[in-house]
């Protein structure tokens, strides 16, 4: 895909832009590759959290703008379940070679628009990619059971039906992953999909729909399969009201997913939600430390801190808990934190001056509560440096502050140390009301086995080393 360079006055980012069919002033929507007409109305402007530099403007969708595309999204359902699951499949796989051929484009655009490093920026897209793939295979694989009837001469089966539009909602910490693993896997079993992006992140998304254009105009598909829509939460509240909406999909905080859920179920509507996580990572004392030390590195420090499964608390035993605050505190010291665009780079920005805020709001109440500080949470001294940066801390807590037990989404690791058995660290684990994603880090099999076990974890996600 080829798209003509367009000025975008003199940013040093532009070339990443433009790369992808992206202007100056963006327009507030799409159907597929009809695209609304800029009006010179409301409009975000949305900057690099690498340089605080400006990269574009987009235009917010209007009443008239979101009932255009309810309509086109409703006859666009009407056709698109109509076509055989194989066939809709075919129309993936071509989707997913178009991202493929434009992964290193949007991989770079990810990253300029959000702050995370390339290598995530370039993971993000390969997820969209890897998706497709299984979306592919599950063409052919959408299977129902048959039933044995106690009536005679009788036949029961179960058979699956789309249920027509999904509304996607997603979040600026993963701008296109996020929509892809709802929008791939709708489309394929015959619904169509209406995105609204974070207002944060938005050309991510309009790069998204660009690439796909090719694909429907190759397969002369009509309007409303994937639509875009542009705007604050205003919009999302409305989807959510939306009784032609059967299913909110809505990645993002606890408490807008339950805004969104009260929204969704006071009309009986369904909701898939993914929200805030308070994720811990257990290290007995029978760990392979220095595999776990990676691990929790990673896991602390990756996209700033601003993933839903970050690790935000660290529980070590206390037979090695010095030892493993001390080699903690050594690889912070030698993160390299800048340009996320350098291959070099361990960590970028935060995405905005709220989220540093938030940060640093968060580091002085744990403070007052008696947290300490190993390393970390200050700005960085380097005055080349003009984005949202700042030093990933690692602070000494008891679980029960009242900051610990918040979810803030930024890089603080939060250290807790245990005494005695496996189920007294599960417990500290399960006592926060957040519950998305877990580890443990051992070699015992027995600890292994009963952090998995309904006496366990209580997260969505387990993990073993």
């Amino acid at each position: 895909m080829t798209f003509l360079l367009l000025n975008m006055s003199q940013s040093k980012h532009h070339i990443y832009l433009s790369a992808l069919g992206l202007i100056r002033n963006n327009p507030s929507f799409s159907t597929g590759t009809v695209w609304g007409k800029n009006s010179g109305r409301e409009k975000v402007d949305i900057y690099s959290p690498i340089d605080n530099e400006y990269l574009a403007s987009v235009e917010l969708a209007t009443e008239p703008e979101y009932e255009v595309i309810l309509d086109k999204a409703q006859q666009a359902f009407e056709y698109w379940r109509s076509i055989p699951a194989p066939k809709r499949g075919e129309i993936i796989r071509q989707i997913g070679n178009a991202f493929r051929e434009n992964k290193q484009a949007l991989g770079e655009l990810i990253t300029i628009e959000t702050g995370k490093i390339l290598q995530e920026g370039l993971g993000e897209v390969q997820e969209i990619i890897d998706i497709c793939d299984f979306a592919v295979g599950l063409s052919r694989q959408l299977y129902g059971l048959t039933m044995h009837s106690e009536r005679k001469e009788h036949r029961m089966y179960e058979q699956y039906h789309p249920l027509g539009i999904t509304g996607i909602i997603s979040a600026f910490n993963f701008p296109a992953a996020v929509w892809a693993w709802n929008a791939i896997l709708a489309a394929v079993c015959g619904n169509v999909t209406v995105w609204k992006p974070s207002e944060k992140t938005p050309l991510t998304a309009i790069a998204c729909m660009k690439i796909m254009e090719e694909v429907i105009t190759a397969n002369d598909l009509p309007e409303g399969l994937f639509n875009l829509l542009i705007g604050d939460y205003k919009l999302g509240e409305k989807m959510s009201r939306d009784h032609r909406i059967p299913l909110i999909s809505a990645t993002g905080s606890t408490n807008m997913g339950k805004q969104v859920a009260q929204a969704v179920g006071s009309r009986l509507g369904k909701s898939i939600l993914e929200l805030g996580g308070n994720n811990a990572v257990i290290i007995t004392a029978n760990a392979e430390q220095e595999l776990a030390l990676k691990a929790v590195v990673f896991g602390a420090v990756g996209t700033a801190g601003q993933r839903c499964t970050t690790i935000r608390r660290v529980i070590v035993h206390e037979d090695i808990y010095d030892k493993m605050k001390n080699s903690l505190v050594a690889a912070y010291q030698k993160l390299r934190i800048g340009n996320p665009m350098n291959k070099e780079t361990h960590v970028g920005p935060l995405i905005d001056e709220s989220a540093k805020i938030a940060f640093y709001e968060a580091l002085e109440e744990v403070k007052k509560e008696g947290g300490n500080i190993l390393y970390g949470g200050t700005d960085i001294d380097n005055n080349s440096l003009k984005g949202n940066y700042v030093i990933p801390a690692i602070v000494e807590v008891e679980n029960n502050y009242v900051t610990v037990q918040k979810e803030t989404f930024a890089p603080i690791l939060y250290l807790i140390k245990y005494k005695g058995d496996i189920e007294e660290a599960i417990k500290i684990q399960n006592s926060v009301k957040q519950g998305l994603s877990s580890a443990v880090f051992t070699t015992n099999l027995t600890e292994a086995e009963t952090f998995l076990s309904s006496l366990g974890s209580d997260c969505g996600i387990a993990n073993v080393n």
